[in-house]
């Protein structure tokens, strides 16, 4: 009984990791690559005047580009342990749920593909790749991607 509940859990997971997980980490790398490939750094054009733009930026810190300042060996640990443990947790969170909120599990699914979405950038750049940048008027929120969303 007890082996049919954990196969049971383990298709339940798999399922929305395929399903939503995947599909958003393959669209946040994807964008990534247009941006890359198409644009070059602090380039970029109006999508809407005077509140959203497409810039390509770089980010070698974490959120709002804090961390920056740390050498890259010490920031490449870092980024990856975390991303590591944050993934490790959300997975528990998700395999000991009784309750069955889609909503959640959604929500567990889209951190996972965005923390390992902005890993994969570290990874291969080094930093990460931002391009959405919205703003009002002299306001401006920090440039941003798809996994950050």
């Amino acid at each position: 009984m007890e082996d049919r509940m954990v196969s049971g859990k383990i298709r339940l997971l798999l399922s929305w990791v395929l399903l939503l997980a995947l599909p958003c980490y393959l669209a946040d790398q994807w964008t990534k690559w247009l941006i890359y490939t198409h644009m070059g750094i602090g380039n970029g054009f109006t999508v809407i005047p005077g509140f959203f733009d497409i810039i390509h930026m770089r980010n070698t810190g974490a959120a709002f580009g804090m961390l920056q300042g740390l050498p890259e060996a010490y920031r490449t640990l870092f980024f990856t342990s975390v991303t590591i443990v944050a993934c490790a947790a959300v997975f528990t969170i998700f395999w000991r749920m009784e309750d069955n909120s889609w909503i959640l599990k959604a929500v567990f699914c889209l951190i996972i593909a965005g923390a390992l979405g902005n890993l994969t950038d570290r990874f291969i750049f080094n930093e990460v790749v931002d391009f959405l940048s919205f703003h009002v008027g002299r306001y401006r929120w920090p440039t941003f991607n798809v996994a950050d969303t």
